[in-house]
């Protein structure tokens, strides 16, 4: 064997397991880049929130040649908004125990926002919408929808989460479908002032809440009113007066984004309750009542321009996210307040 030439290269000379092993890790680094590079981009599409729809066109289009009849609206938009909670751009998330999803806490907080704001309208269809009297049969798709809303949103075994959750939208369809079918002994759904008032009743302590939570971001201090106006009033455990309440630095982003979810629901809800309860609302000239909390609402769904939710201080030089959020939530309870009182006049 002849010797290798002097001008050979050094690679030449190494052994070949030197080379391999060389190789290994190249090959290792190359997929470890390729892998982080898909679950980035995989994680940054799968936080993009479904477009908004229109409430109306969407009731016309799930409902077919059938009559849009009252509460028709409002029960396809519930179905809807479920179904863009389980098929949106990587489904349903809040359960996934597997990478990439596991790594993600915004788009599931997102997600329970949604939950919360559907639950609350699924309970008000089975116990008030659908109801004539407090002493009425309620409806029976219904009685099974709202319960499988309540399944916890974080299961994954069976029964899933998402099974639960396509099995309420299911006897939701299945009661508008009744809706319309001209048989005043079947499904039935009530626009009443009363009614809307005790939905609106709920809609006003989440929001409350939300608006609360996301205040917190700063840590307000708070005075003891939680017996003000009632002499007689009692409490389980006295509190400390004034303390400062504050939302832990880790779990902002969740709440904004909880708040964000939320309200992307609601805005649909009351669009569709818009047109369902036009009636009701045109007598108590609150029609444009309603379309102010909406604009509040919709202002919630801006996009960001920031890739992190910032807490700056209230007068400081960097933006405060949640104050702004809480802001539009506070004015829009504000309005519900004010329109629900209106509703429960005579």
């Amino acid at each position: 064997m002849e010797p290798l030439p002097p001008d050979a290269s050094a690679a030449e000379a190494l052994p070949a397991a030197p080379k391999r092993r060389r190789w290994f890790w190249r090959g290792l680094l190359a997929l470890l880049v390729l892998v982080t590079t898909a679950f980035a981009v995989l994680m940054w599409r799968w936080s993009t929130p479904p477009a908004a729809f229109d409430p109306l066109v969407q009731a016309k289009a799930r409902n077919g040649s059938g009559a849009l009849v009252v509460g028709v609206a409002t029960t396809a938009t519930l179905a809807r908004v479920g179904e863009l909670l389980l098929d949106k751009h990587g489904g349903y998330l809040s359960n996934d125990v597997t990478p990439p999803s596991l790594f993600l806490d915004d788009m599931p907080n997102w997600e329970f926002g949604v939950i919360e704001q559907s639950r609350d309208l699924a309970l008000a269809l089975r116990r008030d919408f659908s109801r004539s009297l407090t002493q009425s049969i309620e409806d029976k798709d219904l009685a099974e929808a709202q319960p499988l809303f309540s399944t916890t949103n974080d299961r994954w075994l069976l029964p899933s989460t998402e099974s639960q959750y396509r099995a309420a939208i299911e006897r939701i369809d299945a009661y508008r479908t009744r809706l319309g079918d001209g048989d005043a002994n079947d499904a039935q759904f009530y626009a009443r002032a009363d009614n809307l008032a005790a939905y609106l009743g709920m809609v006003e302590a989440r929001l409350g809440s939300l608006s609360q939570r996301l205040s917190a971001a700063v840590g307000p201090t708070r005075q003891d009113t939680d017996l003000a106006n009632d002499r007689a009033a009692r409490q389980s455990k006295p509190n400390a007066a004034p303390r400062e309440i504050r939302t832990a630095w880790r779990d902002i982003d969740d709440v904004f984004y909880e708040a964000r979810g939320s309200c992307f629901a609601l805005v649909h809800f009351l669009k569709a309750i818009e047109h369902d309860f036009a009636e009701v609302l045109k007598d108590k000239n609150a029609t444009v009542t309603l379309r102010q909390i909406i604009a509040e609402l919709e202002a919630t769904q801006e996009p960001l321009g920031s890739p992190v939710i910032l807490n700056g201080s209230p007068y400081g030089f960097f933006a405060n996210h949640s104050l702004v959020m809480a802001n539009y939530i506070a004015r829009a309870n504000a309005s519900i307040i004010e329109l629900r009182k209106l509703l429960e006049r005579g």
